[in-house]
Parts: structure tokens; C-alpha cells; sequence
């Protein structure tokens, strides 16, 4: 079922499922993607008990597209979440992310752990193991090359030739159904949206204080971190340095021969270690 999650002036497009007054499960997309990619998450949370929320996130939703990279401050978007839950009707949650879904749902868990019940990450590492292996994994600086690319002003239009060809390949080849990479692209190929997209990039951790990514501390919360090893984004060396930032109970997952969109290559699994690790939570 498809809603909007007015807050302020933004307005959210979300797929959802299950009571709404069931314990919130909010989960966060990364890109380039959409809420799509929890299709196969938000029913088996719904019927496991859960009020399962996947919203398009800010510049995502036609109704949440401010013009100008400040608004894509990493502090704002990880207190769109927050204002998302409370909207929502929730003051604690299960946060589940993805890639940039990744990266705020560990601040998330970091400086507002009175609001985090747990958190799940796939894919993305903890932004100090990240960082670290930024520097001392050379493997690792050439797999995320696209950030500093990104700031580019020429990559919107640069991404959207021949159909978008390079995000449709960057999808493919780790593996995304081909009608999984149409549905991403129908939000992303709009000049408007991908441009957006983009700005999280060229925004990074500016906005500073607590909620930039430059110093994340360690996170108390129960946390689950699942991997692909085929990850083309996300080497072992940062997977592996995420358990020195969790100092609660925590579980790695390494999903063998899967890529970085894991919901798209593993579905089934990914639901699995979702319910056990939000029931035990």
C-alpha cells in the first residue's frame, strides 16, 4: 500500500504494510534506488508483526525536492527520518538501511539511541571502518571513486545519456533484475530527482555538528551488518572493521557470491536475518 508522511513542508511517498500500531520497522533506501527495493521485506514484516515503512527519501518523492546541495546536509536527511517516525505516530523504531539508507541509520543509532530499538545495515559499513579503509585500502578508494566523480556538475547529465546507460550497467552488473532496474529508473531518469540524488553526495557531512559523517561514534543499539562478498562498492577490509564501532550485541552476515543490492539478489535471505535479528532485539 502506497501513503505519504507530510513533515513540514516536505511530502513523502512510502510503501507500506501492517498495523500502524504494530512496532515500527523504518527502512531507508540507498542509490540509486527507491523504496522498490523493499518490495519483498514489507509484507513478511507486516505479517511477523511489525508496521513496515519504506519512504521514497528526501529529493526521492516529488513532494520532498528542495533546490540547492544545502538542503541534502546529511544532518537534515537523518532528521527527516526522525520526523518521518514521529509523523508516523512512533518514538522508537527498527531503522533498516541500505548504502546512504546505511550511512544515516548509523548516525541514526549513534546519537539517538533512546529512538533506535535496533539497527539493521546492508551493505554500507560504519562510517569510521569506511573512512579507514578510505585510507589505508587502495582497493577501497578505487571502488568508491563515483564520490568524488559525483561532484562533478556534469554527472547528472553524464548519468542520463543513452537511456541512463551507465546507472542501468551499474545496476545489472550487480545484479538487478532487469524490471528492478526500470522500476529504480522510473523515479531517477527525471532530471530533477537524479540531480537530488546526486546532491547527498556533493552535500556529504556538511551541516557538521553530531550528525556529520565525519566522526560517528560507536553504536550501543543491537545491530545486524549484512554483506555481499561480490560487493563492487564495499570491500572486506571496511565489512570486516565495522565490529570495532559496535559495542552492543551485533551479528555480521557475509552473503557469498552477492553483490551490493542485496535485496535484489537475495531477497529471501535478507528477510530471514531481518525478522530473527528484530525479534531478538
Amino acid at each position: 500500500m502506497s501513503m505519504e508522511i507530510r513533515v513540514g513542508s516536505l511530502v513523502f511517498t512510502a510503501e507500506v504494510a501492517g498495523d500502524a500500531t504494530n512496532p515500527l520497522v523504518l527502512l531507508l533506501h540507498g542509490f540509486p534506488q527507491t523504496s522498490h527495493t523493499w518490495r519483498e521485506q514489507l509484507q513478511p514484516l507486516a505479517d511477523a508483526g511489525y508496521y513496515a515503512v519504506a519512504p521514497d527519501q528526501r529529493g526521492y518523492s516529488p513532494g520532498a525536492r528542495p533546490t540547492g546541495k544545502e538542503y541534502y546536509r546529511t544532518d537534515l536527511l537523518v532528521v527527516d527520518a526522525l520526523d518521518m517516525a514521529s509523523a508516523l505516530g512512533h518514538e522508537r523504531f527498527h531503522v533498516v538501511g541500505h548504502d546512504w539508507g546505511g550511512q544515516l541509520s548509523w548516525l541514526l543509532a549513534a546519537n539517538f539511541p533512546e529512538r533506535i530499538r535496533s539497527l539493521a545495515i546492508l551493505s554500507r559499513p560504519h562510517p569510521a571502518a569506511f573512512r579507514a579503509a578510505m585510507k589505508k585500502d587502495a582497493a577501497q578508494a578505487h571502488r568508491s571513486r563515483h564520490h568524488k566523480a559525483f561532484q562533478d556538475p556534469k554527472t547528472v547529465q553524464l548519468l542520463l545519456e543513452n537511456n541512463a546507460a551507465r546507472l542501468r550497467r551499474s545496476l545489472a552488473d550487480q545484479g538487478v533484475p532487469s524490471p528492478d532496474v526500470d522500476a529504480y529508473l522510473a523515479v531517477l531518469c527525471e532530471p530533477e530527482a537524479l540531480e537530488c540524488a546526486v546532491n547527498w553526495y556533493r552535500a556529504g557531512g556538511s551541516g557538521g555538528s553530531a550528525l556529520s559523517l565525519a566522526d560517528v561514534g560507536e553504536v550501543s543499539v543491537p545491530t545486524l551488518y549484512i554483506w555481499g562478498d561480490a560487493d563492487a562498492t564495499v570491500g572486506r577490509v571496511a565489512a570486516e572493521a565495522t565490529a570495532e564501532f559496535v559495542s552492543g550485541p551485533y551479528a555480521f552476515e557475509v552473503l557469498p557470491n552477492v553483490g551490493h543490492f542485496v535485496t535484489d539478489q537475495a531477497a529471501v535471505e535478507v528477510t530471514r536475518l531481518l525478522l530473527d535479528h528484530i525479534a531478538r532485539s
